[in-house]
């Protein structure tokens, strides 16, 4: 299973909520004062909520239809949604949010956006032709229990340009762009088609390129010399789209939970997968420092739109050729914030988009347009260089306990075998109902099936009647089946924990192998059914009478 549960760790998250609570309290007392007297979110973003504090890490899934984004998803949370289809032709036409919930449900847009606890209230301005396509879907995931997830509609191609989805879809993909923690775009390595949406796309997620990972999907497809070329292709075409100076990371992966199809570059793909699930898992360690990030970059846009806000302002006449002034202001607003670097040391990255800002100011009154308030302005100077810079201890302290907290994502397979791992294994103890120790556990569901097992088990050479991790390791490879599907059968399998599997345990992961061939979903914990009957509490109180 490619995501698996956390254990709890009170003191990271005592730690991270912490940080959380004072983050928040410094963007009401500090930031939002002057956000409001300059009329930011106007020109910018909304103003934060509690929800947008308190909210899990969300990763937004996007990319061009039949491109895998949701069995990408049911990859990740190894289970079907409501709602969800799959095809080749574009079968998601809504954004769904992925959220956790005690049962299943589904929560209209326009009931999401009126919810306080949920991060959506600030959508409501994209009008009902958004909120008619966009829905939660609530589950009780173990994976949702960390992260949520957004699924978004497939990009169209070139021939489907034309058709308008009567909402400003590049303005809700940044609006999500700004508030998620990862980014995933999808390519399918069979069809590698930049079209005029999918570049307008593009667009949304320019400043946003350290939330972004490229996956090339459907990678064991094609051989290796077509997947040189694929990715070659792919590198120059982001190239020409991103100008930024770092190459972004582009992982190569057959992302689902059906066996891979055999190829040269095998080892390749159980590799990126490895390294973009180890991403994924960081998300909930790094939730706090990336809150801390976004503050820090709105903090410092609200300091250049106040300064640019108060140059307009003074340079307006008082009574005559109004109008003309303020087209002026609007046409050399490029050499204004030149002046304003100068004059005020802004950092130029510090500003917002110039094109964007002059269509903002249009229309708009520069003479009421508020002047520089020194003590908003000492307030804000404050929160930058001393209120952040206090809460970078407990940042570190957080930082130096992240090996004490495991992740949830099961892609280090090779790291599964290792005896070491098996002290920290969540499925080491099975977690027993003792109110249903009395239930009748004499089948095994396995059984029928066992000698039929015993005879793989007893070719790979046992050695005082048990295998080695790395003999289970080497024949589990021969299915197929990714790395992080294996991982989650051995430790279903290795009841004891011992980091070896005696003949029942080995039957028991050649039963659930056959099942996930077979399409089954994988179980969470081992049901009693399944449990070996060497291995069942009940046996061992067993006394004879």
């Amino acid at each position: 299973m490619s995501l698996r549960r956390f254990r709890r760790t009170p003191k990271i998250l005592e730690d991270v909520n912490m940080v959380t609570e004072e983050l928040k309290n410094l963007y009401y007392k500090r930031l939002l004062p002057i956000e409001k007297y300059y009329a930011f979110h106007h020109y910018h973003s909304p103003s934060y909520e509690d929800a947008d504090f308190n909210n899990k890490p969300m990763v937004l899934v996007m990319g061009q239809y039949s491109t895998g984004k949701t069995t990408f998803i049911r990859y990740l949370i190894e289970q079907d949604f409501l709602g969800s289809r799959v095809g080749p032709e574009p079968t998601t036409d809504c954004f769904t949010a992925l959220m956790y919930g005690p049962g299943e449900q589904i929560i209209p847009g326009n009931a999401l956006t009126m919810d306080p606890k949920k991060p959506f209230r600030h959508l409501d301005p994209f009008g009902n032709s958004f909120l008619n396509r966009f829905q939660c879907v609530q589950m009780p995931n173990k994976v949702l229990e960390n992260i949520s997830i957004i699924d978004t509609p497939g990009i169209l191609t070139a021939a489907k340009r034309k058709l308008s989805r009567g909402y400003d879809f590049q303005a809700v993909l940044r609006w999500f762009a700004e508030r998620v923690d990862r980014i995933i775009l999808l390519f399918d390595a069979h069809k590698l088609e930049f079209s005029d949406e999918l570049t307008h796309a593009f667009g949304a997620l320019c400043g946003y390129e350290d939330k972004l990972r490229v996956v090339l999907n459907k990678a064991d497809r094609v051989d290796s010399q077509q997947l040189m070329r694929v990715y070659g292709a792919l590198m120059w075409s982001l190239g020409k789209v991103f100008r930024t100076p770092e190459i972004l990371r582009v992982y190569i992966g057959s992302f689902w939970s059906e066996p891979r199809q055999k190829c040269d570059h095998f080892q390749l793909l159980e590799l990126e997968e490895e390294d973009l699930l180890t991403d994924i898992r960081n998300l909930p360690r790094n939730a706090a420092v990336r809150k801390l990030n976004d503050l820090v970059k709105r903090a410092r846009l609200v300091r250049a739109h106040a300064h640019i806000i108060s140059y307009l302002k003074q340079e307006m006449p008082t009574f005559f050729c109004k109008e003309n002034k303020r087209h002026n202001l609007i046409y050399e607003l490029p050499a204004i914030f030149t002046k304003i670097q100068q004059q005020h040391r802004v950092p130029a990255g510090d500003f917002p988009d110039c094109t964007k800002m002059q269509e903002k100011l249009l229309g708009q009154d520069f003479s009421k347009f508020k002047a520089l308030k020194p003590s908003l302005m000492a307030s804000l100077d404050k929160l930058l260089t001393t209120d952040i810079a206090s809460l970078i201890p407990l940042l570190q302290q957080q930082e130096e306990r992240k090996k004490s907290l495991p992740g949830m994502l099961d892609g280090e397979f090779l790291g599964t075998f290792r005896r070491e791992y098996f002290k920290k294994d969540p499925f080491k103890e099975l977690p027993r109902d003792d109110d249903s120790s009395e239930m009748d556990f004499d089948d095994w569901a396995v059984e029928k099936c066992k000698p039929k097992y015993d005879e793989i088990f007893y070719s790979l050479s046992p050695r005082d009647g048990k295998l080695s991790g790395t003999k289970v390791k080497e024949w589990m490879t021969t299915t197929l089946l990714p790395n992080s599907v294996l991982a989650h059968v051995w430790r279903l399998s290795d009841v004891d924990g011992d980091g070896m599997l005696d003949n029942e345990e080995f039957a028991l992961a050649v039963h659930l192998i056959e099942g996930k061939l077979e399409g089954y979903w994988l179980p969470r914990e081992l049901p009693s059914h399944l449990v070996p009957p060497s291995k069942r509490p009940s046996s061992e109180s067993e006394t004879p009478e």
